[in-house]
């Protein structure tokens, strides 16, 4: 128990997360008693200090209280962040985020340029012309985390794709997709809070984000962004309003 401004705040600790209430200092409890029998003996000796009533014994147990809300809101605060806040690099290293496409349905894969599937850049430049007009951004984000298939330089994978594919659609900085420096992007797309939880397995991993920044679906590598069941789904998002 311990005091904020002239609210009585009642914290009990259960595991990691501390729950919280708030009370009327001044109701008819033990707690609202307690507060006006100290609260008024100071009056009498001057300018009350609403901080000295707290107990000598009540400041360790206060101090591990604050500490827990803090880390917990910390989480709490990072988990609820929109995608399209989450800072991004793109491939020539200037700063954006997912706001540049807002409105637009977005096919998020990470990208390799030696790997087995490395021809669905193909596949995946032809469903970004195919429906771009109506909507939809392909957004590749290369990935050096699988077999280290994507060992090249931001300008060397952009002269690749460029030169062997074509591609049109934006291309971003290098980024980790899991482990200790997951990209906080991966995060949110493959966290435990996401509706799509788990590690992405490999390269071309494909996410789904619908025109109101919320994913919709995900498959692994061997899902063809040209196949059905990824075109219907893009077909529904598009024409989802």
């Amino acid at each position: 128990m311990f005091l904020v401004g002239q609210c009585l705040l009642l914290a009990e600790t259960g595991g990691f997360v501390a729950k919280l209430r708030f009370e009327n200092p001044f109701s008819n409890n033990k707690h609202g008693r307690w507060f006006r029998s100290n609260y008024r003996s100071m009056q009498q000796r001057g300018k009350p200090d609403l901080t000295s009533l707290l107990r000598p014994a009540m400041v360790p147990r206060m101090k591990t209280i604050l500490s827990t809300l803090i880390v917990a809101l910390a989480m709490t605060a990072h988990a609820a962040t929109p995608l399209a806040e989450i800072p991004l690099k793109d491939i020539n290293g200037k700063d954006t985020s997912l706001k540049a496409y807002q409105g637009k349905v977005i096919l998020i894969v990470n990208v390799a340029s030696k790997c087995g599937y490395t021809p669905q850049y193909k596949s995946l430049e032809a469903t970004f012309q195919k429906y771009q007009a109506q909507g939809l951004v392909v957004l590749g984000f290369p990935c050096n985390q699988f077999g280290g298939q994507e060992p090249g330089t931001n300008e060397e994978i952009k002269s690749f794709c460029s030169a062997n594919y074509g591609i049109t659609f934006p291309l971003f900085d290098k980024l980790d997709v899991k482990g200790p420096k997951q990209h906080p992007l991966y995060v949110a797309l493959s966290g435990k809070d996401s509706q799509f939880p788990g590690d992405v397995k490999w390269n071309f991993g494909k996410f789904l984000v619908g025109r109101d920044g919320k994913l919709i679906q995900r498959w692994d590598s061997k899902a063809t962004p040209n196949g059905d069941e990824i075109t219907k789904a893009i077909e529904a998002a598009l024409a989802a309003k």
